[in-house]
């Protein structure tokens, strides 16, 4: 069994707890702005002791209403300042954050609350406060209901919050959030689910106080005190939970943002010093800009920027650029790549991504523009990550190497296998679940991988999800995947072929990028489900299925492929919500498609 460790540099002391960092710095830097609001159509500075007595203010709010440490309290909001003030309120109250997505079913609401035993739960609008109110036979256990939004008249949850707790002291605040320690439970997060019913792991205040402090070295070129991110991640996923916990003890500033249509609006007016994402908003920036350079009759010179880009990148890894290509290299950043920054806000030097995996391609890309994307590993299961890759010693198309305090291996079958105090404590009332996945001390993650003679992990694919042909060929959907959704015309791609004869893919086209393209072409977009079959749009994805090709064997090959008339998404419930494939969902909605595939 192959292992890499890389050392502890980072210790959590055991009556440390996620609420020192704002008591902290609100004392020794509350001068200095932590986060920065959006109202209306300004940002406004919010500093270190401002933000701190909002927090406490809110929290006696929550002992007021009764709350006792260890109670869950949901919380189903959009990326907002409000997400986290209340998160860390909750924290300071002793309660436990239960974070669910806003997007949410009635269905999905219902389980995260009832099988958490929620006491209460806040909620950022009126169409959220129905879906639980209508569950309210249903939640024996639920008491208070807070809306963030205000409607009607109504005073909205950090205003009755602070009314509330007027009466309660300082010194029993204090009692209780300084009675809260390493090993309590911080927050119970529901797995979205590729299948079957979401499990709550338990993450602890260790757990996270840990993650954030092992990639201090890690990403310190990136999150240096006074720099700047714009989140607009869901906070009710892993990541984004830690980008915000990081924050707060690294010190760089936080605006929160959650309209991801108009991110090419904010990021030049917020400017952010380094970007935190998945994969797929990376791939549509890389899209967008290639589209935009076609469709202004500049493709050519576009692609030959792309290329150099790409091979300036590669050149890092193999002695550095020759002459000849750093030329070209400082023509096209004139010409082409500082536009590209510029887009991201003009002092964007660097950026994180997880969730998914990130295709070596646009790794290279981007770095080769002057933004290298440090891609990560992880699970809500492991607090985020356990690999990054590091400043300064990015390999690209990794997954980077352990964070401090992490063990990595590879178990003969494959199966990457991790130790370290990042890992959860278990599955909320799912002890068998629990047992399976933690095993002799090792978190079994069900994804594939391999390590390099340094320690760097790639990830192959998913264990689950291995495709069996009726040849017998095991082949990874992922590898294919990621490089076919790279072209500018995809939006997804779902590899087919288990008890097949062959492999077979779905292809969903990007409808942000078919008016450009179709004025291009001469094509008539008003009705973009027609063009799947149109012959030019035929041809494009043919050459997008030869290219992804190339990184297999010929047995693993895409050989027939069906574009779709509809993109899948996660109102269709066919994509969870940091844009991964369920894959059951899609083979049962889209059946008559798979078929077709086998048939042509």
């Amino acid at each position: 069994m192959q292992q890499y460790t890389e050392p502890a540099t980072a210790k959590v002391a055991d009556d440390d707890n996620l609420t020192t960092a704002p008591w902290g710095n609100a004392e020794a830097h509350g001068s200095d702005v932590a986060y920065r609001r959006l109202v209306g159509d300004a940002w406004q500075d919010v500093t270190f002791a401002g933000f701190r007595d909002e927090v406490a203010a809110v929290a006696k709010g929550f002992l007021a209403a009764g709350l006792q440490p260890g109670d869950r309290v949901g919380l189903i909001s959009q990326t907002r300042y409000e997400w986290t003030l209340i998160d860390y309120a909750l924290w300071a109250a002793g309660a436990v954050t239960l974070p669910i997505y806003e997007t949410s079913s009635a269905d999905q609401v219902e389980w995260c609350l009832s099988d958490s035993g929620a006491r209460g739960v806040v909620v950022e609008s009126d169409e959220h406060r129905a879906i639980v109110e209508g569950l309210r036979e249903k939640l024996p256990d639920l008491g208070h209901v807070w809306q963030i939004d205000g409607s009607g008249g109504a005073v909205g949850a950090v205003d009755a919050l602070r009314e509330a707790g007027a009466g309660v002291d300082d010194a029993t605040l204090e009692q209780r959030r300084t009675s809260v320690h390493a090993d309590d439970l911080a927050t119970l997060i529901y797995t979205s689910g590729t299948t079957g019913r979401p499990k709550g792991c338990e993450i602890t205040h260790r757990n996270l106080l840990f993650e954030v402090r092992a990639v201090a070295d890690t990403f310190s070129d990136l999150m240096q005190p006074g720099n700047s991110t714009l989140l607009f991640l869901p906070l009710a996923h892993i990541f984004a939970r830690v980008i915000q916990c990081a924050a707060m003890e690294y010190r760089y500033v936080i605006g929160h943002f959650a309209d991801t249509k108009k991110l090419t609006t904010e990021l030049p007016r917020f400017q952010p010093d380094f970007l935190l994402s998945v994969p797929r908003v990376f791939e549509k920036v890389y899209n967008g800009a290639k589209a935009k350079a076609h469709n202004e009759g500049k493709g050519r010179i576009f692609d030959i920027a792309e290329a150099t880009a790409v091979a300036y990148s590669r050149s890092l890894d193999d002695g550095g650029p020759g002459i000849a290509l750093r030329l070209r290299h400082a023509l096209f950043d004139k010409l082409v790549y500082s536009k590209l920054r510029a887009a991201l806000g003009g002092r964007c030097t660097g950026a994180v991504s997880g969730g998914s995996a990130l295709g070596a391609r646009i790794g290279h890309f981007f770095r080769g523009v002057g933004v290298p994307i440090h891609e990560g590993y992880g699970l809500t299961e492991t607090s985020a990550a356990i690999t990054a890759n590091p400043n300064r010693a990015i390999k690209v198309g990794t997954v980077g190497k352990p964070i401090p305090g992490v063990t990595i291996a590879v178990a003969d079958d494959g199966e990457v296998l991790a130790k370290g105090d990042v890992v959860f404590r278990g599955y909320w009332n799912n002890p068998e679940a629990t047992a399976s996945t933690i095993v002799d001390g090792w978190f079994h993650t069900g994804d594939l991988g391999s390590l390099d003679d340094d320690g760097y992990l790639s990830i192959t694919g998913r264990k689950k999800e291995l495709i069996v042909t009726a040849g017998g060929k095991n082949v990874a959907p992922a590898v294919l995947e990621d490089r076919v959704r790279a072209h500018r015309l995809v939006s997804q791609a779902l590899v087919v072929g288990d008890n097949r004869p062959y492999v077979g893919a779905l292809i969903t086209l990007d409808p942000e990028a078919l008016p450009g393209w179709s004025s291009e072409h001469g094509k008539d977009a008003s009705d973009p489900a027609s063009l799947a079959d149109d012959p030019d749009i035929q041809a494009e994805i043919s050459g997008a299925i030869e290219e992804a090709n190339k990184a297999v064997s010929r047995a693993e090959a895409i050989r027939q492929w069906r574009i779709l008339s509809s993109d899948f998404t996660e109102e269709s419930g066919e994509l969870t919500p940091t844009m991964k494939l369920k894959r059951n969902v899609i083979a049962e909605k889209r059946a008559d498609d798979i078929e077709a595939v086998y048939q042509g």
